[in-house]
């Protein structure tokens, strides 16, 4: 690691923590080899946000500040939504992309 990186301490939601979970028992329904390899990504990418949570676009909706989330396209059709305050980022929202968002957490703050 570079001298002039810094560490981001990453805080999960309970409520993101409680679709992840669901997302996981949903799918080792049906495998829970494909259960596993899922709840590993995610938490692989949302590990990595410790490091440049930066790097990630913006998440910009219609009833969100502008700029205040980024996210993550994990597994390749999970949207992990998190803002970044001081050295903290803090997951808030783990959706399903072909989910509309409607049903996004965030929609209800």
């Amino acid at each position: 690691m570079a001298c002039n990186e810094k560490n981001y301490q990453v805080i999960i939601s309970p409520d993101a923590n409680d679709r992840m979970v669901d997302h996981f028992e949903f799918l080792a329904r049906v495998s829970i080899h494909a259960a596993n390899r899922l709840l590993d990504g995610l938490l692989v990418d949302i590990r990595n946000l410790q490091t440049d949570p930066f790097r990630y676009p913006l998440y910009n909706r219609p009833y969100l500040p502008i700029g205040k989330y980024r996210y993550i396209l994990s597994n390749k059709r999970y949207r992990v939504v998190y803002q970044i305050i001081g050295t903290q980022v803090f997951v808030d929202d783990i959706q399903e992309c072909r989910q509309d968002d409607d049903k996004s957490i965030l929609n209800k703050e």
